[in-house]
Formats: structure tokens, sequence, C-alpha cells
């Protein structure tokens, strides 16, 4: 996580790469290409549709040596709203509760109709998922901060209803960088992210081959919990075109897929 600094709201707020512009503007693009159908789940008879935000931060953030901007809650919510289909529920959770209190603060100042929950992703999915009406339309926006951050019981917690579209960001960075540690068990997170890697991936073949069995593992994991995870990935970068990360869409609808492949359609980088 980013340092938190004085912002431009008098509130405090994340300091983050210069990265993070791009990635929200792919989540502003799904936002507001899928907006026709949020709108039809909106309204005093309708189930309802809801963000989810499991790594909600401050919600707002400056970028190092640049601009401030909203953090992922608030530029969400920001954007179904001029879209006109508002999200009917905006639920946040952190793991700090001094982010998460700045986010709820933001939101409600933004006229979000939200709800905070604090602690560590695995848990709060679960609590999130309990109190989810199973007729609405769900999206997630799941954004660690690392591998293992990314509990796959989070995955399994929003597995079973039928209406959730979810963008993961995956960390190419930890997959290259923590690899040995991990192939060592000197670290967890593999097992963490893709749990059981280690029996399906074969560990004396080159470094590539590993990063690439657990990646392909998890998408294994999750197709197997139900949700398809798109074929369609962005890579996000660094300033120095490093590769961080990337974004893809994990859903059970060939609308949502759909939706992802135009959100995301400026090319692609490669995998490995």
């Amino acid at each position: 996580m980013g340092e938190l600094i004085p912002g431009d709201d008098g509130n405090l707020v994340e300091e983050v790469g210069s990265w993070a512009t791009t990635k929200h503007e792919y989540l502003r693009r799904y936002i507001d290409i899928s907006r026709g159908v949020r709108q039809r789940f909106i309204g005093p008879r309708s189930a309802g549709a809801t963000y989810i935000d499991l790594f909600s931060g401050p919600g707002r953030a400056k970028i190092r040596n640049g601009e401030f901007i909203d953090g992922s809650c608030v530029a969400a919510w920001e954007m179904s709203r001029r879209g006109g289909s508002p999200f009917s529920e905006v639920i946040i959770a952190d793991s700090d509760p001094v982010r998460l209190q700045l986010a709820e603060h933001r939101l409600r100042k933004a006229g979000a109709p939200v709800k905070a929950h604090l602690g560590k992703a695995a848990d709060t999915a679960k609590v999130i998922a309990k109190g989810l009406n199973p007729y609405a339309l769900h999206f997630a926006f799941i954004d660690p901060f690392n591998l293992g951050a990314f509990d796959f019981e989070v995955m399994k917690a929003f597995a079973g209803f039928q209406r959730i579209d979810t963008i993961v960001h995956v960390s190419k960075m930890d997959l290259q960088r923590n690899l040995g540690f991990n192939v060592k068990a000197q670290q967890d997170a593999f097992e963490i992210f893709a749990p059981g890697w280690r029996s399906v991936v074969d560990l004396s073949q080159p470094q590539a081959g590993i990063r690439r069995g657990v990646f392909d593992h998890w998408r294994n994991l999750v197709a197997g919990a139900g949700i398809a995870p798109s074929a369609n990935m962005k890579l996000i970068t660094g300033s120095k075109g490093q590769h961080l990360y990337w974004l893809l869409l994990a859903a059970k609808h060939d609308l949502a897929h759909k939706f992802w492949k135009e959100a995301s359609n400026d090319g692609q980088g490669s995998l490995f």
C-alpha cells in the first residue's frame, strides 16, 4: 500500500504510481459500457445493482510527482452516476481502518449509498456475500496490492451468484520477482492465490513455465468454481515500461465478456 499523505480535499490520500490512472480508465470503461444492463436492475421494484471493492484504499490518491485522482471506489461510483445508471449500493472493504473510514467519508460526500466492512479480503468477501441479494446484478473490482493478498477464498465467496462480474488484478511482478521464494516454500503467496499449485506445476521446468503453470492453475480454479476467466487480459505497465500486473474479467454471462473485450480493446501485451 502507498504512503498516506495530505490531500487536496483536506483529508489524507494514498500516493500511487502513474499506472493507477490507466487501471481506473479500464474500470470506468467497463462501468460505462455496461450501464444499459445495470439500468434494468435499478429502481424501487428491482433487485438492485451493487458495486463491491474489497481493497478500497482511502478513496483518493496522488500520482507520484503528479495530479490528485479519485480512488477506484469513488471513480466507479461517479462513472455510474454520470452514465445515468448509478449503483444502488456501493460496498467497500479494506484491512486498514483509516483508509476505510476515508473512503466511506468520500463516498458519502459524493452521494453514494455506501456500506463499509473492515477486515482482510478473504473475510470481508464472505460477510458481504451473505448480505447480497441473489437476484441483483453485482460487479466486483478486486485490486489487491500483491498476490498474497488475493486469497482464492475471495473468488469462492462470490462464485455462487448468477449475476456477478469481477475485474481482477493479478500481479505479474509477483509471479516473476517472488517465484524463487515460493518454489522454496519461503513464502506462501502462490498457495494463497492458487491453492494446490505445487501438485500440478512441474517445478523442474524453466521459470517462465512455472509462472505460466501457476497462472493457468489459478484460471482453472476460477473456471472450476463456475466463473469463466476472460481470454482478454490487459497488461498494465509502469512508467519505464516494466510489466506490473494484468486486469482481466471473470464472469458467467457472455455479455459481460463482450463488454470487457470492448473495454480492453486497445492492444494486448504478452503474458510472460
